[in-house]
């Protein structure tokens, strides 16, 4: 048995289609209050094995006010990563401190073993959870549903763009998303960019391309929907109804040049608000790598305040 793809310290496919992943530290949740916030792992959907944490910050006072809430979606190119890794754990924890929201960060499952869409329809039905359930989780009763922000890093920020649209369409979903923060969002072409054929660049190609094959449906290639944002079937109308959009990308990031493609795209559909936020010499999803970082301080405030003004 030979391994086929490999992405080291982090995942092995076989060549009889097995998958072995190599999980980073996971920190337990606390029901108790610890840095300014408590979470605790929730189920979304047994049958399909999606998973939640909850992060719900401390308000001093008589618990009256309302929460806007946060829907995280992990990254990891559609194959690995999760929640419980602790630099996610840290960063959302200390988010919700920072902004005064609640969060929800989502398990989806993952491919090879389940390939798109299903990671977009995992994560939509987080949406649909969060219906379900805001009268009945004692940790929502202050989540306001009407100020839903969507957020996520590198393929959770891919994800992020389908959701949205899946929930733009859905007239019934009681959720109202005020706003996207899409972080080192994953995106990809058959066409290669200027960066992408540049010298150099042959190792970060190669991985991008080994999680796109892993994860898109067999037979496609990277021009799949949710490959290539511009194949994607989405009328004038609905593009002036988006969702207030932000980009995060990373100076030292090889998918910054995705990003920045992605912001022009939605600029030309006349998305009514845009916004480009670089932080400069930093890499891809530094925010998980060093959680407690001035860097990643800074992004939380740029985060938060996008929500506020939103």
């Amino acid at each position: 048995m030979s391994i086929v793809a490999e992405a080291p310290n982090y995942l092995q496919v076989f060549s009889d289609g097995s998958v072995k992943r190599f999980a980073p530290e996971i920190p337990p949740t606390s029901e108790e209050s610890s840095s300014g916030y408590k979470s605790k792992d929730v189920i979304i959907d047994l049958s399909k094995a999606i998973t939640g944490r909850i992060f719900l910050p401390d308000i001093p006072g008589p618990c009256t006010s309302s929460l806007p809430v946060l829907v995280y979606f992990h990254g990891g190119g559609f194959c690995i990563g999760s929640t419980t890794w602790l630099g996610y754990h840290h960063f959302l924890g200390d988010f919700a401190v920072v902004s005064h929201s609640i969060v929800l960060s989502v398990d989806y499952r993952l491919a090879p073993e389940h390939r798109l869409p299903i990671a977009y329809d995992d994560c939509y039905s987080s949406l649909e959870w969060l219906c379900s359930q805001v009268s009945n989780e004692p940790w929502l009763k202050q989540a306001d549903i009407s100020r839903v922000f969507l957020s996520g890093d590198s393929a959770g920020g891919n994800i992020v763009h389908q959701v949205a649209i899946k929930a733009m369409r859905n007239e019934t979903l009681r959720v109202k998303v005020k706003g996207l923060l899409l972080i080192h969002p994953f995106f990809g072409s058959e066409e290669r960019t200027e960066k992408e054929r540049a010298d150099g660049a042959t190792g970060y190609v190669a991985m991008n391309d080994m999680f796109w094959k892993l994860s898109i449906p067999d037979g496609s290639n990277r021009d799949y929907f949710g490959c290539n944002f511009k194949k994607q079937e989405v009328s004038e109308t609905e593009w002036r109804e988006f969702p207030a959009v932000t980009v995060y990308v990373a100076g030292l990031d090889f998918l910054k040049e995705r990003g920045v493609m992605y912001v022009e795209f939605l600029q030309r559909k006349e998305v009514k608000r845009v916004k480009l936020v670089e932080t400069e010499n930093k890499s891809h999803v530094f925010h998980v790598f060093h959680p407690k970082s001035e860097a990643t301080c800074s992004l939380q405030q740029q985060m938060s305040e996008f929500m506020k003004n939103n």
